[in-house]
């Protein structure tokens, strides 16, 4: 890792190494703001060349995509709760596309990822194999017996990927004049929950 640098404190791993970056990445979005932030501001941040930061991390956005993954955990595990008792499919996708719409924008880490032209979870990103796989996961998290709705394992990739790109369209791209939650809601059950109160997606 090389002992210049670092506030005299090289880091004894990879992972540490990572985790330092975003950590001063962090300080650095407090002080400058997200759109102003450079790997170079981190780079001095920590006392390294940006070469340092660059074997790490090849862009500033993929440092930030990790500050907000880091985010995301918890963020989830309050979804999850938020959704307890909802058992319907339909409901429970609504109810969770809410959620994030609602709370998202105000959450700290996660928002940086709504400044970002080029965001990993919220831009083009948000339809990458990774993106998917992780929203299939989040989906199979909620409190609903999918075999039962009739989706199957399979079938939740591409709920998945709708509910991305319809987050994506609703965080990044606001209705104008802005919709409040309820007309947001109207929207979502008239035309994205019949699909999930018809025995499941149809096979052609």
């Amino acid at each position: 890792m090389g002992h210049h640098g670092w506030g005299g404190r090289p880091p004894a791993s990879e992972a540490e190494a990572r985790q330092r970056i975003v950590d001063a990445t962090v300080r650095c979005i407090d002080r400058h703001g997200v759109a102003k932030t450079t790997l170079s501001d981190v780079a001095n941040e920590l006392g390294v060349t940006r070469q340092t930061v660059y074997r790490h991390f090849g862009r500033i956005s993929d440092i930030i995509g990790e500050v907000a993954a880091q985010g995301a955990e918890s963020f989830v595990d309050r979804l999850i709760a938020h959704l307890q008792g909802i058992g319907d499919p339909a409901e429970a996708v609504v109810e969770g596309m809410i959620f994030c719409v609602r709370t998202i924008p105000n959450e700290p880490r996660l928002s940086l990822l709504l400044q970002l032209e080029d965001s990993a979870a919220f831009g083009r990103g948000a339809t990458t194999a990774d993106a998917i796989a992780y929203g299939a996961e989040m989906l199979q998290r909620f409190p609903v017996d999918w075999a039962a709705a009739g989706v199957g394992e399979d079938d939740l990739d591409g709920l998945a990927e709708i509910v991305m790109r319809l987050l994506t369209s609703l965080l990044q791209h606001p209705s104008e004049p802005p919709r409040d939650e309820a007309e947001v809601r109207a929207v979502l059950n008239r035309w994205l929950a019949p699909g999930l109160r018809t025995g499941g997606p149809r096979r052609v």
